[in-house]
């Protein structure tokens, strides 16, 4: 997987501050914990979010 391939996360907790999302394609690896300030303002938790080189938007 290159740098530049998109990655799709499910939003699974609002917490403060931050995000904890889980990789759609690898559903038993651990969470990961990001701020939600590089998340777009419109994330709730259930939603579906993509990244492509460390740029985050709805899926």
């Amino acid at each position: 997987m290159a740098f530049s391939d998109p990655i799709l996360y499910t939003v699974l907790k609002i917490d403060g501050d931050y995000a904890w999302l889980r990789r759609v394609t690898d559903p038993a690896a651990e969470p990961i914990m990001v701020a939600l300030a590089l998340l777009p303002d419109e994330v709730t938790e259930g939603c579906r979010v993509q990244r492509v080189m460390f740029d985050y938007s709805m899926a």
